[in-house]
């Protein structure tokens, strides 16, 4: 099972049950090592025997390549940062909310004790506007978008919201919220907050149009002459072939390489998690913290992550190439998630 579950994922399919294999792979890894371990030690020199054990071996090691950069072993892909007098800072926490969970109260508590800039909450309805307005005190600016089908958006900041926007980009209900944001020294950044529906027999039977979306969203920051943040629970890992190619696509930087994981699903069974909140960012900006929040009834944690915007930290670190190839996969999937958008 760990061999076929390693080798699923190679073969590029957009189909949901293939896809899925890309998220447990640190699991699989595991699980990897205690066969081989067991089999290890019944095994005998026939050829059958050695031949599964390498099998096993290099499943182990195709996993490892994937989920090893989030980890300290892996130099740190982006800088770390000092926050100063806070003047260039900028602090976000990202909270998927589980539209029926109802301890609005602990998300609250939660907020006030980090004290983000921004809040970008998923999966929020019209009951969590409601019980998120206590927000607006302290959060003068948002943009709101509650929807009862797992997909509404909320996001509220202390910074000003400049031409807000709430965009659907693939499909007709699922949103995402793109603004410039004006920073406590004046610097004006690009903001995306982006939910795409993951592949699920109960979502899209394939993963185009998530795909489709992240890719869209990746090339336009690939081309803004500002510096650009990309936030949100992406139904996506961080290791997977999906993300990879948007990372390379967009130019921007991953702040859990060479730190961590920091798993944000599943919130109720620790041997089932993987990173499904994210946020990328482009060159400018240095990690000051990052870290995973407490429990709060969702099926998600919370993502506290705070940014340094230092201009000249652009020279001394970089983002992953892209190839003609990268562009021209990325080109077919966007107009795949189009062609599936419009259906």
């Amino acid at each position: 099972m760990v061999i076929l579950a390693s080798i699923a994922p190679l073969l590029r399919s957009p189909v949901w049950w293939i896809r899925g294999f890309d998220f447990p792979r640190l699991q699989l890894a595991v699980v990897g090592a205690i066969a081989m371990a067991g089999f290890a030690y019944y095994a005998t020199a026939a050829l059958t025997d050695v031949s599964l054990l390498l099998a096993l071996a290099a499943a182990i090691a195709l996993q490892l390549k994937y989920i090893l950069p989030f980890s300290p072993l892996i130099d740190k892909q982006v800088l770390d940062a000092t926050a100063g007098d806070g003047s260039d800072c900028i602090s976000i926490l990202i909270a998927n909310v589980l539209t029926p969970n109802r301890r609005c109260h602990d998300l609250l508590r939660q907020i006030e004790k980090a004290d983000p800039d921004l809040v970008l909450t998923l999966e929020s309805n019209l009951w969590w506007q409601q019980q998120l307005q206590p927000l607006e005190a302290s959060y003068p600016y948002f943009s709101q978008c509650p929807q009862d089908n797992l997909y509404g958006m909320h996001l509220y900041s202390k910074f000003k919201l400049i031409d807000p926007e709430i965009r659907f980009l693939v499909e007709n209900d699922v949103p995402s919220i793109t603004s410039f944001i004006e920073l406590r020294n004046g610097a004006r950044i690009l903001f995306y907050g982006l939910h795409p529906a993951p592949p699920s027999p109960t979502e899209n039977s394939q993963s185009t149009e998530r795909d489709g979306e992240l890719l869209m969203v990746g090339k336009e920051a690939s081309r803004q002459d500002k510096a650009v943040i990309i936030t949100g629970d992406l139904n996506d890992v961080a290791w997977s072939e999906s993300t990879l190619l948007f990372r390379r696509i967009s130019e921007l930087l991953d702040p859990r390489i060479g730190r961590g994981m920091f798993n944000s699903f599943h919130a109720k069974y620790w041997f089932l998690r993987w990173p499904l909140d994210h946020l990328f960012h482009s060159r400018e900006f240095g990690l000051c913290e990052i870290r995973r929040l407490g429990y709060f009834g969702s099926d998600h944690f919370p993502i506290y992550i705070k940014l340094a915007y230092a201009p000249d930290l652009s020279r001394h670190q970089q983002g992953e190439d892209s190839s003609s190839g990268d562009h021209t996969r990325a080109n077919t999937k966007i107009s795949e998630a189009r062609e599936a958008g419009d259906e």
